[in-house]
């Protein structure tokens, strides 16, 4: 008996063990038909998140604004809306720089680099500091790395990008409540 329940355990663990070999081989199978049915394939690799001028400004930001959220590289269609596709692909692609955010999580400021990674292109930056302006955001751009002072200065008076939300009817049972007590900081996730 303790025979023919070993042989069953036996047969099991090879049947996952071929399982396993199996799918490890299809998805090796289906990597390289993508790849070999892709013609314009190529290589894909890491980037970095942050720009080697980027990283002093990023350290420097956490360190001047404690009490903040500083995200990185945001895309655009994060920050903005809008009902035309036309106008959503103007900013589709566009990334800021850095994204600066209150306790509550509103965004305070928006901060663009320009250096020679951010040279404007046929007056790109132009349109997406255009774009975000209309949105009402604050945009701060700096040409180098700024001390520790300077964005304290920049960020001392609060403007944030608290909107009034104007619910329909039917959203008003499921209304939209401010974060009243507790800051971002301190909330249980």
């Amino acid at each position: 008996m303790t025979l023919i329940i070993m042989a069953g355990i036996a047969c099991i663990a090879m049947i996952l063990i071929a399982a396993l070999v199996n799918k490890g081989n299809r998805q090796a199978k289906w990597h390289s038909e993508w790849k070999k049915n892709d013609k314009d394939h190529t290589p894909i690799k890491t980037r970095p998140i942050l720009t080697i001028n980027e990283l002093p400004i990023f350290f420097k930001l956490r360190k001047a604004l404690p009490d903040h959220i500083v995200l990185t590289q945001v895309a655009l269609s994060s920050l903005l809306s809008t009902t035309g596709q036309v106008t959503r692909n103007r900013f589709n692609r566009y990334r800021a720089d850095f994204v600066v955010l209150d306790k509550e999580g509103y965004v305070v400021g928006i901060i663009e680099l320009n250096d020679e990674s951010h040279k404007p292109q046929n007056g790109k930056v132009d349109e997406r500091q255009a774009m975000l302006t209309e949105a009402n955001y604050r945009v701060i751009r700096y040409s180098h790395t700024p001390d520790i002072e300077q964005i304290q200065r920049d960020f001392a008076t609060k403007k944030t990008s608290k909107k009034v939300i104007k619910l329909t009817s039917s959203e008003t049972q499921n209304q939209i409540k401010e974060p009243q007590e507790k800051n971002f900081f301190e909330q249980d996730y």
